[in-house]
């Protein structure tokens, strides 16, 4: 199988090419055809386009190829190293060199792109989903949908307005395991819950150190890698995968760990969003220039029930001996949902319900990808599309704000504000770096 030199395939992109990066700020306006996925029919092949080709971008992207309709004809990231191993992962699954490009949007403008896989940082999340919905593209997006909740909101409004399937990557949403536990709970057999509560303890979070500034990486496009986040001097551990611990891009545990569990909290208990948030937590436990808190405790008041959201860094010794649960207690008993599967342990001096367990049932990430291609053919609502998306989302970024101002806050989940708070409100938004504008942000 022939393979193309390194440079000479940096060298290949789309004939069709239009964007230039002088427009790095500017809404999209494209000249497209009608939507494609329209019309596709079960035995057409999916066209992906890649935007972002590290560990989990290459992930998925295997995944995606393992649906003998899915093929890749282009890859994307800004680190030509990342290039090379997303082009050995086509060569090698479908005998051919897809194009690379630095540049998110010559992906968006190709014809023989149906839909993009988003596995950037989260900074990164928000205007490829919406450029793609604007260009007609549909979206499989990874979690969280971005880096703020009015971000979430811009994206939920490109999808309805394009009329695109939008499926987030929080894969336990497609988990056979997940979904018995949530009609368990769902069938009120548990009794009354008011307590629920999803902590991750883990040991492999260790420190970052506290490296020097310094160049960029030799074939890494670093202005385009910071894009809409802040200016900064280049430093080791804001860059890959350890840009998750600073506030420019991600959320911390909160948001990487904590979207997942708090999904299918969500999941099991409605529709509900929180009316008062209260968070305490910090650097306790690791030494390193990391910004988001390796320890955090948070404390969430819905109408009809309390969920609490803790996470702790440098440990796995966490609540039941697991090193990340999620556990409903119902007057009637505790349903605890973990790696190992879910189990029901019932209230001692009632035995009103039964005690269960429940294995793991397989990787979840092969049915949320089969999920979002069928939907992409029958154009209905993925499981885990923008709505559901946004709420889970919004519920950590909830939990961060808290922390972040110090204080408890009340959240208006019709208007998507902070009432009384100036300060927090703030954090609803965020500022983007000129001259990235992102469309459909109410606070730009």
């Amino acid at each position: 199988m022939k393979r193309f030199p390194r440079r000479e395939f940096l060298r290949k992109s789309s004939p069709a090419v239009s964007f230039a990066p002088a427009m790095a700020g500017s809404c999209l306006t494209l000249v497209t055809t009608a939507a494609r996925g329209a019309s596709l029919g079960v035995n057409d092949k999916i066209r992906l386009g890649v935007i972002g080709c590290g560990g989990r971008g290459r992930d998925i992207l295997g995944v995606f190829l393992s649906n003998k309709g899915v093929d890749c004809p282009v890859v994307c990231d800004v680190d030509e190293k990342m290039l090379t191993r997303a082009v050995a992962d086509v060569e090698e699954k479908r005998g051919h060199t897809p194009d690379t490009v630095k540049d998110f949007r010559r992906v968006l403008d190709r014809k023989d792109v149906d839909c993009v896989l988003v596995a950037t940082p989260d900074h990164w999340h928000a205007l490829p989903t919406v450029y793609a919905c604007q260009a007609g593209k549909d979206v499989f997006v990874e979690k969280p949908l971005a880096t703020s909740i009015d971000e979430g909101r811009a994206m939920v409004e490109a999808a309805k307005r394009h009329k695109r399937v939008v499926q987030m990557g929080t894969q336990w949403r497609s988990g056979s395991h997940q979904k018995e536990a949530v009609e368990f709970i769902r069938s009120g057999k548990l009794g009354k819950i008011g307590i629920v509560r999803g902590w991750v303890y883990l040991d492999w979070v260790g420190s970052i150190g506290r490296p020097a500034d310094c160049p960029p990486p030799p074939g890494v496009d670093y202005d385009l890698w910071l894009g809409p986040a802040p200016k900064r001097p280049f430093n080791p551990n804001r860059f890959h995968f350890n840009f998750r611990w600073f506030w420019d891009y991600a959320g911390g545990l909160m948001t990487d760990w904590g979207v997942h569990l708090i999904n299918i909290m969500l999941w099991a208990m409605g529709p509900d969003h929180p009316k008062n948030v209260s968070s305490t937590g910090g650097i306790f436990v690791l030494d390193d220039n990391r910004e988001t808190p390796d320890t955090q405790v948070t404390t969430y008041e819905f109408p009809h029930y309390t969920m609490i959201w803790e996470h702790r860094a440098g440990s796995n010794n966490g609540p039941y001996n697991k090193d990340w649960a999620i556990l409903f207690n119902g007057s009637e008993g505790t349903l605890i949902i973990s790696a190992d599967g879910w189990e029901v342990i019932p209230e001692r001096k009632k035995q009103n319900v039964e005690a269960i367990k429940r294995p793991q049932g397989g990787d979840e990430r092969f049915p949320h990808v089969k999920n979002f291609l069928d939907c992409m053919r029958s154009r209905e609502q993925t499981v885990e599309n923008l709505e559901v998306g946004h709420h889970a989302s919004s519920v950590a970024h909830l939990g961060n704000i808290a922390l972040r101002v110090g204080r408890n806050i009340v959240w208006d989940a019709t208007e998507e504000r902070i009432v009384g708070d100036p300060e927090a409100d703030r954090l609803i938004g965020v500022k983007y770096r000129k001259p990235w504008k992102l469309p459909y942000a109410r606070r730009a």
